[in-house]
């Protein structure tokens, strides 16, 4: 393209958001980041909207095709390192270009978005189990929490239960137990509430429910 393609990045949280954003700072010749304010609604004409998985609604929930609906959107790009086939399916259906994982560089994201802007369909390889986000931020990352973890607290502090969260994050109930076992310990919470209460002091409540912002305000 003559020009950089122009991105919006979609998470509820601002720490995601934003550690999304810088990972295009080398790239900003070739990509340029707008309207990343979370709490405000799509004003400007964009190529791509990102969609940042983390503890976001699933596919089945048809928030890509709400976004697809806006005008001001060109194509929709799901961003997540949960790489389950019918998650994907459900992407695609629903009308992505793309389903890109986390475990890519800066320069490997840069490329994807540019293949999407070219016409075509983008789905990255899947990460390896252990591989973790290059260069991103989440909640609670200062304070040891995994990614993976972080989500999972992400989701009990919006109130869902832990077959809710088993069935958005396609993981088994058992998994999902461990996982809040982990937790649980790394934050010194004994229970559901604690947990809740310490995830609300430390960022773990959206900052805004922002899909409805942009499908609302086109």
């Amino acid at each position: 393209m003559a020009r950089p393609i122009t991105v919006t990045l979609i998470d509820d949280y601002e720490i995601v958001v934003t550690g999304v954003a810088h990972l295009f700072d080398s790239y900003k010749d070739r990509i340029k980041v707008v309207e990343l304010a979370v709490n405000a609604p799509l004003k400007d004409s964009v190529d791509i909207a990102l969609y940042d998985s983390f503890a976001q609604p699933t596919a089945a929930d048809k928030d890509i095709a709400k976004l697809l609906h806006n005008p001001k959107i060109g194509a929709v790009v799901v961003y997540s390192w949960n790489f389950h086939p019918e998650q994907i399916r459900l992407a695609l259906e629903e009308g992505a270009a793309g389903y890109i994982s986390k475990a890519l560089t800066a320069k490997e994201l840069v490329e994807a978005l540019e293949d999407v802007c070219a016409g075509e369909k983008v789905v990255s390889p899947a990460p390896e189990s252990d591989c973790l986000s290059i260069g991103l931020r989440w909640p609670g990352r200062v304070e040891g929490l995994s990614e993976r973890e972080s989500e999972v607290l992400a989701l009990i502090t919006q109130g869902k239960s832990n077959e809710e969260i088993a069935s958005l994050l396609f993981l088994s109930i058992n998994t999902i137990k461990t996982y809040i076992r982990s937790v649980y310990k790394k934050i010194e919470a004994t229970n559901r509430v604690e947990a809740v209460l310490w995830g609300i002091e430390h960022g773990f409540k959206p900052d805004s429910r922002r899909i409805d912002q942009w499908v609302q305000g086109h």
